[in-house]
């Protein structure tokens, strides 16, 4: 057997494919894209417990944040030079529009090195906006998560696991630079049912980010919409599902 944790088969996939007699996904819309459906399990890809079971009031208590929305932008763990600087204008236009949010932003490892002084080149004195928070990592990613209203992200394996467990609505700016362009079929696969929008990284823009995240976060019935089709799409047993899958074809 084996697992297939991105919306359609990677290249090592494709290669075993014939040679299994099971293959394990993340999503039903996924079978389509296998010569075989009938191999096909949907167990879904497991994550953390604390991305399952985290209480939203706890988590924003714990965080101490107010009732404003809380935004939660990301790129990985190292950071991709140009969302980088998208992220630093959308914190511009926070600061223009009065805060209407609270925000957390995680550089990356490459991205603090130049990103702090970036921001303030922009005219961003975080000092004076406490609303906007920005770190090179985010450690305590399965709270932050439960306290978001809205996540700014990459579209890889991981990440959707994580965003459709927590069921947070989505802004997702697939990487252009991956293998067959898999996140961006990541990220339209969960766009059919509505838990995301998708903006790619040619047609992104700090301004175009914030309108985006502002038009989501403005409208109550969208968003909860897209939150309902998050919470649909993650399979919180996922763990569960691949033990049986294991034990059956033993």
């Amino acid at each position: 057997m084996v697992h297939e944790s991105n919306a359609v088969p990677g290249l090592t996939t494709r290669m075993v494919e014939k040679y299994m007699d099971r293959i394990m996904v993340s999503f039903e819309d996924s079978r389509a894209s296998y010569h075989d459906p009938e191999k096909v399990v949907v167990t879904g890809t497991p994550v953390r417990e604390e991305f399952l079971y985290t209480r939203r009031q706890a988590a924003r208590e714990k965080l101490g944040l107010d009732e404003r929305p809380f935004v939660v932008s990301c790129w990985g763990s190292l950071g991709a030079r140009e969302m980088n600087k998208m992220i630093a204008e959308f914190m511009r236009c926070e600061q223009e529009a009065g805060e209407p949010f609270q925000h957390l932003h995680a550089t990356g490892s490459f991205g603090w090195r130049w990103m702090p002084e970036y921001v303030k080149d922009l005219g961003v004195d975080l000092e004076k906006h406490p609303s906007i928070d920005m770190r090179e990592y985010i450690f305590n990613m399965p709270t932050c998560m439960a306290a978001a209203d809205l996540i700014i992200c990459r579209a890889g394996a991981a990440t959707i696991s994580e965003v459709c467990a927590s069921a947070l609505p989505c802004i997702m700016v697939p990487s252009p630079n991956v293998t067959n362009n898999h996140q961006e079929k990541n990220a339209r696969a969960l766009e059919t049912h509505g838990g995301v929008e998708v903006l790619l990284e040619q047609d992104s823009s700090g301004q175009a980010l914030f309108q985006t995240a502002a038009g989501i976060l403005h409208d109550d019935v969208r968003r909860e919409a897209m939150a309902s089709a998050m919470a649909e799409l993650g399979i919180r047993d996922a763990a569960q599902r691949i033990y049986e899958t294991v034990q059956e074809l033993l």
